[in-house]
């Protein structure tokens, strides 16, 4: 038995794999609304053989977009142009749809990455971001407000609008975005919050916000629904963010009933220094399961089946999340089960692509002509 195609469950939610497909922003919007593109994207890696899908960092707030054609869910028009893409995913699909909702916080305004990445001065169409502090991201660059009280509550507001939106949606689970340099990692790091008021200064203090974001999240999200987070479990960089304070973090997630936390790193400094290699970030994973009871997700270069299955079999990981290893091989489900003797559930249009030497690939299936 393949630990990989063991079923989990995640509060009603049951997932017949332990693969999720990682959310991968398209830059592809606009103004915030999903088109064409987001319709055969999210069909297409639906049908991966992944038991969820993550939709792609859906932000809050038109100014909390990373660049002008990042997706959002903050009106009538951004939430009705996902009904159509999810009327046809559960039409042919059994794979549960997540969102990660998100706000970029200071690394807003960002030239697309086929652009250069850069940030877009006002003069262009850039816009002004806002941050716990006013530092920029890189030197040179234009800082962000600092946000106030009001804005403070604009946001969370924000989070809790798009949560209720998401329900209406009929999405299955939320990831709530504190990783990668942005907003909710920005007031954890201190490498970016230096504020001296109740959200800065002690790890406490700078844990306030995020949690204050996931808490009010989770009281509007269906209580049957699941609620994670991704978090960076590093800032790669001396005297910023580390393990032992995501292990803190963590633990404050599961008293608040968090379902997952899924565990990346690094984003929010250009002063970063990573060693990449094959599962780079699963050490941190099983750092903070060994922690915790918190079902943890590993992400990070894990692009084979037999290194998905080791890590979920030898417990590094309760589930694994794939983003590049997808967009190269969207049936990358289908073939790890196939290689780890799963089974994956597939539309009839597509059965009679099962090998020969897999016959219940697909589960019992039955296929003939005159």
């Amino acid at each position: 038995m393949s630990a990989l195609f063991t079923p989990i469950k995640l509060r009603s939610l049951e997932l017949a794999n332990r693969i999720m497909v990682s959310p991968m922003c398209q830059y592809s919007a606009e103004n915030g609304v999903a088109n064409d593109w987001h319709f055969t994207h999210i069909n297409t890696l639906a049908l991966s053989g992944a038991a969820m899908f993550c939709i792609e960092a859906t932000h809050v707030e038109p100014i909390g977009r990373i660049t002008p054609g990042c997706l959002g869910l903050w009106d009538d028009a951004t939430e009705a142009a996902f009904a159509p893409i999810l009327a046809s995913v559960r039409k042919h699909s059994n794979t549960a749809i997540a969102m990660q909702l998100a706000h970029a916080g200071r690394k807003g305004s960002s030239h697309k990455p086929w652009d250069g990445g850069q940030q877009i001065p006002l003069a262009d169409g850039g816009w002004r971001t806002v941050a716990p502090a006013a530092l920029p991201h890189k030197a040179g660059e234009l800082a962000p407000e600092a946000l106030d009280s009001v804005g403070l509550a604009r946001i969370r507001d924000a989070f809790v609008s798009a949560a209720q939106r998401a329900a209406r949606l009929g999405i299955d689970a939320i990831e709530v975005h504190g990783a990668h340099g942005y907003l909710l990692h920005q007031f954890l790091s201190p490498l970016a919050n230096q504020r001296s008021d109740a959200y800065g200064g002690s790890l406490e203090n700078r844990m306030r916000f995020p949690l204050e974001i996931f808490d009010a999240v989770r009281s509007v999200f269906p209580a049957d629904r699941p609620v994670g987070m991704r978090v960076s479990a590093t800032d790669w960089v001396e005297g910023g963010w580390d393990l032992d304070q995501t292990i803190a973090l963590a633990q404050e997630l599961e008293r608040r009933g968090a379902d997952w936390i899924d565990v990346s790193s690094g984003g929010v400094s250009p002063l970063q220094k990573i060693t990449l290699g094959p599962g780079y970030q699963v050490p941190f994973a099983e750092a903070v399961k060994k922690a915790t009871r918190l079902p943890t997700m590993a992400v990070g270069l894990i692009t084979q089946a037999q290194q998905a299955e080791q890590i979920v079999a030898s417990g590094q990981a309760d589930l694994v999340a794939l983003a590049r290893g997808m967009l190269y091989d969207p049936r990358w489900g289908w073939h790890a089960a196939a290689e780890l003797g799963g089974q994956v559930a597939a539309p009839p249009q597509y059965w009679r692509s099962q090998p020969s030497t897999q016959k219940e690939l697909f589960g019992k299936t039955s296929f003939g002509a005159r």
